[in-house]
């Protein structure tokens, strides 16, 4: 079995578990999106959307975010952990918005990565999620998992994750994809302790042989 083959199995099978692919952050703008996968960083997602309905009811749009003080910004978003960095990125990132791309958040990833505290991770959610383009996300569950499934070479580089998973993932099947690992991995595919006798993916499982 190739890995391109043992991909649309994943692929089909994870479809068959959550129909549903959707982002487990709450958000309504674009640049909200940008702002919860920054908070996300070393963080739930349960937590930060706690944190961003408290963060957004204060600060409703993007002009009264890049106006706030990092210390303003820092009191609410302190329980995501790096409250202060998190919290400068979040303030630089809407005033570049406004001055630099007219409120509008850019759809390309060489623009995005541009963004204070932007990353590829977050680049290519706000490409899939907001703009429908391809999209690799390669957060912890994807690094994981597709090493697990034998669909990358075990890296947890996420940019060599990344690369690898170009290779093998159908364009249009990537983002909803990635989604889909994030619930498989708190399911079935955690991080210890993995339900593998109980696994629906258990036969597209890397015990099985890859061919290059």
């Amino acid at each position: 079995m190739t890995k391109k083959q043992r991909a649309l199995l994943a692929i089909e099978g994870l479809k068959e578990l959550y129909p549903d692919a959707v982002c487990s952050l709450n958000y309504r703008e674009a640049y909200e999106l940008l702002i919860s996968v920054r908070l996300s960083a070393q963080c739930t997602d349960a937590r930060v959307n706690i944190v961003t309905q408290v963060l957004f009811e204060k600060y409703p749009t993007l002009e009264s975010l890049a106006n706030a003080s990092y210390e303003e910004i820092e009191a609410i978003v302190r329980p995501c952990g790096l409250g202060k960095t998190k919290a400068k990125d979040i303030v630089e990132m809407c005033k570049m918005l406004i001055e630099q791309y007219g409120s509008v958040v850019p759809d390309t990833m060489e623009e995005l990565l541009r963004l204070p505290g932007v990353g590829r991770k977050t680049a290519n959610l706000i490409l899939g999620d907001v703009y429908h383009k391809p999209s690799v996300v390669t957060d912890t569950h994807c690094i994981r998992i597709c090493g697990r499934l034998g669909l990358t070479d075990g890296s947890k580089v996420p940019l060599a994750v990344e690369k690898q998973l170009w290779k093998v993932l159908p364009p249009e099947e990537s983002g909803d994809f990635c989604h889909r690992l994030v619930l498989f991995g708190r399911e079935y595919c955690t991080a210890r302790s993995p339900k593998c006798n109980a696994c629906p993916l258990r036969e597209t499982c890397c015990k099985n042989p890859v061919s290059k």
